[in-house]
């Protein structure tokens, strides 16, 4: 239901006239349009961390309701739309980055409860946390994704030795098999962005620099070995977004601005370098988890307003 259509709702509702409101409820009925509802997030949260772990979804940390941070773990099914839970992290993050890598699943970095940006890496194998090596420079509100055997963590806050954060403006890149760090050049820095990877590349969307006066449209693609370049600017500013990949196409979705969260979403044509509008976000959210998995984009969590709002929303679509 969009804005427009939730309001009239409302004051109908209020109104307690039920011809009228049949009528708005007939109206928007298929106001998601493409969009579909899915299996609730068991456990409602915002600022996860989300990846594609062979067949699952895994939705790991983030905001409780109550402003707690959380260490739970679960993952979505979408061929039987059920959840499952996967064992806890070993510390409770929000913020932090999550990409896969052969059924393995990797978080790094994020804000503990405290809020300070932390250097913790895990990994998820065959059904236990083991620490890895820390990012060489604590990181939070970034993004991560896997090309070819290599993890990349992008963008975000960077925690300084003497104290203080500031933009990231270097990279991680962590080779899977030798579980060893090195730095890279960085995208424009800022945080809040959306990063995926696709084809052995690695991309960077939107973010912001500070408030929500700041987000930013810029799209920035890292070829191993060959640096950073620009593609084409997403058609709206957004920070607090993800970004999800499926084949051929980059697709971003969510994020909050000034005006409340946004529902617009946009697809990269990659082979075009063009952008085209899907079907609005039917539940706009910020710090949701955004995956791409045969066909569709799925948006799981989030909150439904800028701030510490938190929900359990799970909805996908098929760009087509």
């Amino acid at each position: 239901m969009g804005r427009l259509a939730a309001v009239l709702f409302l004051r109908l509702s209020r109104a307690c006239a039920p011809a009228a409101l049949a009528l708005v409820l007939a109206a928007t009925a298929g106001a998601a349009g493409p969009w579909r509802q899915h299996a609730a997030l068991p456990l409602p949260r915002s600022e996860v961390a989300a990846a594609l772990v062979g067949e699952e979804i895994a939705i790991a940390g983030g905001y409780l309701a109550a402003g707690g941070t959380s260490a739970r773990v679960d993952a979505y099914s979408p061929a039987r739309n059920r959840w499952r839970r996967l064992p806890s992290l070993p510390l409770a993050v929000n913020h932090a980055q999550a990409a896969a890598w052969r059924g393995r699943l990797y978080v790094a970095g994020g804000y503990d409860g405290a809020g300070q940006a932390r250097r913790d890496a895990f990994v998820l194998d065959r059904g236990r946390w083991r620490r890895l090596p820390p990012l060489p420079e604590a990181r939070a509100a970034g993004g991560a994704a896997v090309a070819g055997d290599r993890l990349y963590v992008v963008g975000g806050v960077a925690l300084q030795p003497v104290g203080g954060r500031t933009l990231a403006r270097e990279a991680f890149s962590l080779d899977l098999r030798s579980e060893r760090w090195s730095a890279l050049p960085g995208p424009t820095p800022r945080e809040h962005l959306g990063v995926a990877s696709l084809a052995g590349r690695v991309y960077a969307v939107g973010g912001r620099l500070a408030g929500l006066d700041t987000n930013l449209d810029l799209v920035e693609e890292l070829a191993p070995g060959r640096g950073w370049r620009r593609l084409p600017p997403v058609p709206g500013r957004r920070g607090g977004t993800g970004l999800a990949a499926l084949p051929g196409l980059l697709v971003s979705a969510g994020g909050e601005e000034q005006g409340g969260t946004i529902e617009e979403v946009y697809a990269l044509h990659l082979g075009r370098r063009s952008w085209r509008r899907l079907a609005d976000l039917p539940s706009p959210r910020h710090g949701l988890g955004l995956t791409g998995f045969r066909g569709r984009v799925y948006a799981i969590a989030g909150g439904a307003e800028p701030g510490l709002f938190v929900s359990g929303t799970n909805e996908s679509l098929a760009p087509g």
